[in-house]
């Protein structure tokens, strides 16, 4: 009895590390997200990110069908994170509406800090790879950019509100411009290793913005 339990627990060489589906899927996501926003996806192969979270090629193709479709799971996963991110700094009701784009600007320049200006935006790094991505790709990348758009748009509306901005300002325009503009001050402050390009931009948007007519 004890033998045939033996062998019957030893079938199907279940993992060493015992994790439930769902644990196993945030850990290749979390692991995706890290290694792409350093080093791309066209550079990071799947063997990369399979050994760093320690899961069998096996695992990862029962959650994802091919590595394409582990790229648009974590634009996904990022996405929920980022618009989390701008909502906690874009809606709070106790601080002035250019304050709070001001304070989402020194959160992301103190994550770059954090890890040495080797990480940066994931959609940022994919739009510098399109020649090598499919159109579905494309339009997840710019739905992206539309959601952050919207974000920010909301932010500058209750700016015009309290008579901070003009009436006249275009808001859904400038907070294209911003976006447009922050992904290149990103790129450059990876390329230098410094938050001035971060800083340098957000004035500068900050000024634009307070003497558009």
């Amino acid at each position: 009895m004890n033998k045939i339990s033996a062998v019957t627990n030893r079938r199907g060489r279940p993992p060493k590390i015992a994790r439930d589906n769902a644990d196993t899927k945030a850990l290749l996501l979390r692991v995706g997200l890290e290694t792409l926003t350093e080093f791309g996806f066209s550079a990071t192969g799947l063997d990369t990110i399979l050994k760093k979270a320690k899961v069998p090629k096996g695992s990862f193709y029962h959650y994802f069908k091919n590595k394409e479709a582990f790229g648009l799971a974590l634009v996904d996963a990022y996405d929920t994170f980022f618009i989390a991110k701008l909502k906690f700094y874009l809606e709070q009701p106790e601080v002035p509406p250019l304050e709070r784009i001001v304070n989402f600007t020194q959160s992301a320049i103190a994550g770059m800090q954090k890890y040495d200006y080797k990480r940066g935006c994931l959609v940022g790094n994919l739009n510098q790879e399109l020649n090598h991505l499919s159109d579905e790709f494309k339009i997840r990348l710019m739905q992206s950019y539309h959601a952050w758009q919207a974000q920010l748009t909301q932010c500058l509306d209750l700016a015009q509100q309290q008579h901070t901005i003009k009436t006249d300002v275009d808001t859904t325009q400038m907070s294209e411009y911003f976006w447009i503009g922050w992904e290149g001050a990103v790129m450059r402050a990876k390329l230098t290793q410094s938050s001035k390009p971060l800083t340098l931009y957000t004035e500068m948007f900050l000024r634009t913005l307070l003497r558009v007519c």
